[in-house]
């Protein structure tokens, strides 16, 4: 009969109203991703209140809009590209962005603010996906990623660059969570051609990837990623010099220190130190160290499928963001903007230490309190930098869970859903 259904399809659509169920069940059942979902809804609000009636301060987009403007009159040297902060010091990527940007808003403030207040929210959105499937931080620790007066304030008032870049820093978060190594690394590039403070992350990335894949996949997704920086060529300015003023860290530093090349080249090599210690004895614990991870068989071309594993989401979320934060804390100058970097890890980091509940929320609050220091001082900087250097020992001392899970056969897990 043509009116009549194949029991094939009967079957397929029975399936697909199961799984809707089962979602639907389990969102009920999570308390966590319920108030997730409240969270999204109370920000959404509080950030179209402070659209409304907090007033816009003038930092960089006028600035953005002048170097946009250059590009699209035809103007290609970055040396020409200026605004009223100076010249271009951002990648390609920020000017592709931006000139949609100005197309969109019309280079007004306003309808900007508008859609910085959606990134906002879609941003959060993806953190929150992020806590509720690494299931590390309890439910009501949550609220703690909405509580910051200075990222509401980056995001819609000042409508920086930086909320872009760590949008898109995220989504390639996300999307590792589910292994998707290569797509994720195309979106992580991305953010790279936005602003260049995401390649923070490319240490602990690279691990993650010589870890999941072998290396014709690691290759093939680093090929990937250097093909979105074709375009970016002679975009990116290594040399630059930060004012002191504006440095909300060091701040207790003599100026004369702070724009030293000593200087530099200490906190470089505090750094590469550092990743290399957390790498070695954190990361790699359960390879037995980095130089067992490149001697084990997992390394190689080929992986049997007797040895076939996969990595955690807690060790990826943990590894990418503990390798950030080890940048954020040795780098020479942190602005006001640079604290979108790393405030959504904060939760996260603070409850992968051993640290008290109360203890964690001191912390939390504390970094909130140095960050809303304007002009920062030597006693909120010097608070800032013990702050970060107690959540570097706490995350220290904290055990190495196993990185890996074993990859079941697909038949055993079809076994347990009609079990």
């Amino acid at each position: 009969m043509a009116g009549a259904s194949s029991p094939a399809s009967l079957r397929a659509s029975r399936n697909r109203q199961l799984g809707k169920e089962t979602i639907y069940s389990d969102l009920l059942k999570n308390p966590k991703g319920l108030f997730a979902f409240a969270l999204i809804l109370a920000d959404a609000i509080l950030v179209g209140l402070i659209i409304a009636y907090v007033p816009y301060t003038k930092i960089d987009w006028d600035a953005y809009m002048s170097q946009v403007s250059g590009f699209l009159g035809g103007e290609r040297d970055y040396g020409n590209l200026k605004g009223d902060t100076g010249p271009l010091v951002y990648p390609a990527g920020f000017l592709y962005l931006y000139s949609a940007v100005q197309n969109l808003t019309g280079g007004q403030v306003y309808p900007a603010q508008i859609l910085f207040g959606v990134l906002y929210i879609v941003n959060l959105g993806i953190v929150l996906f992020i806590y509720v499937k690494t299931d590390v931080v309890p439910w009501w620790a949550l609220c703690l990623l909405c509580l910051s007066k200075r990222i509401h304030s980056i995001f819609v008032l000042r409508l920086f660059n930086d909320c872009f870049a760590m949008t898109l820093l995220h989504s390639s978060m996300a999307l590792f969570l589910y292994h998707k190594w290569h797509l994720g690394m195309l979106v992580f590039s991305g953010a790279v051609s936005i602003k260049m403070n995401v390649l923070l992350y490319a240490p602990p990335l690279l691990l993650l990837l010589l870890k999941a894949m072998n290396i014709i996949g690691v290759v093939s997704a680093l090929a990937g990623a250097a093909l979105v920086q074709v375009s970016c060529t002679n975009a990116f300015d290594l040399g630059r010099v930060f004012i002191h003023f504006w440095s909300v860290n060091f701040k207790f530093v003599p100026e004369r220190v702070f724009v030293s090349k000593e200087f530099a080249v200490c906190l470089l090599i505090a750094h590469l130190c550092l990743l290399a210690v957390f790498a070695n004895y954190k990361w790699c614990k359960h390879e037995s160290g980095i130089i067992g991870f490149m001697r084990s068989r997992h390394f190689f071309l080929t992986l049997p499928s007797s040895l076939s594993r996969i990595l955690t989401k807690e060790h990826i979320v943990t590894t990418m963001f503990v390798g950030n934060f080890i940048g954020i804390v040795c780098a020479r100058s942190l602005h006001y903007q640079f604290y979108s970097w790393y405030f959504y890890s904060l939760p996260y980091l603070l409850w992968r230490t051993p640290f008290p509940t109360w203890l964690r929320l001191i912390v939390f609050l504390g970094i909130e309190l140095c960050w809303n220091v304007y002009p920062s001082t030597p006693a909120s900087s010097g608070l800032l930098l013990c702050l970060h250097f107690l959540i570097l020992v706490g995350l220290w001392l904290a055990p190495s869970d196993d990185p890996y899970q074993l990859k079941e056969d697909p038949k055993s897990q079809i076994h347990k859903k009609h079990k």
